[in-house]
């Protein structure tokens, strides 16, 4: 196994190039677990620690550009605000030691259909920034994810960094383990309003071979909010609307059994965190509504 260890951008994209099968790593949280366990042997590993600007994020008027190896600890701690969703995600990351090494360039790099950060980048509908010498293109997160542990990125391309729209109403996650930490999901939820276009989108990691939203739960709580005036009024979302938007939720998985957690267990939980998560978010934008009305 060779080692490259660029010491600039350009360095690493010519690198890329040259070796199209050169695994990138940076926080490494996943790459080392499977070089350990000898799961995979790469030919060549790329190090993009020197990379200064990998690391750092910018925050704009509409949304966060987040370089690929900004670490979990640092959006938990300085971009709540601006992505509630990812910050409540990254605080189920494993460990402190792993919030503080990995990112969500990584997890995005890795595809695997568990990785905490998806259903938060799903529900937020991020782009991913992707580079190579020929130049850079913007890739949906919705296109991204291309079958399991498989992306769209080509092979002598480099995830440069994540463009996330700014929260513009609540986000929520939610993730089921058999632990309290250090725990791969068995299945997890992500649910965003969007009230500046009356909309509502989701993410769901580990009960399907990709992460996938739940379009169809989408379209059906879309349209009831919409047609039963809740977004004006503010009003409770009725126990009916919750229970088919959970169920439509629980319809989008296509999980498997494995060691973690049967497909039926993911399905039935899949349809709580649903069904909580929206009670959540809904529950803070109705008092962000009252807050606003009184304030007038």
């Amino acid at each position: 196994m060779d080692f490259l260890r660029p010491a600039s951008w350009e360095e690493a994209l010519a690198a890329k190039a040259e070796h199209p099968t050169a695994v990138p790593l940076a926080g490494g949280t996943d790459v080392m677990v499977e070089i350990n366990f000898d799961h995979r042997r790469p030919e060549y590993l790329m190090d993009l620690n020197r990379i200064g600007e990998l690391t750092e994020w910018e925050v704009g008027s509409e949304s966060v550009r987040l370089g690929a190896s900004v670490p979990y600890t640092a959006i938990m701690e300085n971009l709540r605000a601006e992505l509630p969703g990812l910050a409540l995600a990254s605080h189920t990351v494993a460990s402190p030691q792993i919030r503080n090494r990995g990112g969500v360039g990584g997890n995005l790099g890795t595809a695997s259909p568990a990785g905490d950060a998806h259903p938060a980048l799903l529900a937020a509908g991020a782009e991913v920034e992707a580079a190579s010498v020929r130049g850079t293109r913007m890739i949906p997160i919705d296109e991204f994810y291309t079958g399991v542990k498989r992306n769209a990125l080509a092979p002598d391309e480099l995830i440069r960094a994540v463009h996330i729209k700014k929260a513009d109403g609540p986000q929520q996650y939610s993730k089921v383990g058999t632990r309290n930490a250090m725990v791969i999901a068995v299945c997890a939820f992500g649910l965003a309003l969007h009230p500046e276009t009356r909309t509502v989108r989701t993410g769901i990691g580990s009960a399907a071979p990709t992460p996938v939203r739940a379009k169809e739960a989408e379209d059906f709580l879309n349209a009831a909010l919409d047609e039963g005036g809740f977004w004006e009024s503010g009003k409770i979302i009725t126990p009916s609307v919750a229970k088919q938007f959970a169920e439509l939720a629980s319809g989008a998985c296509n999980p498997i059994d494995d060691v973690r957690g049967t497909a039926k267990y993911r399905r039935h939980a899949v349809g709580i965190m649903a069904r909580r998560t929206l009670s959540w978010t809904w529950e803070q934008y109705r008092g962000t509504a009252r807050t606003l009305e009184g304030a007038a």
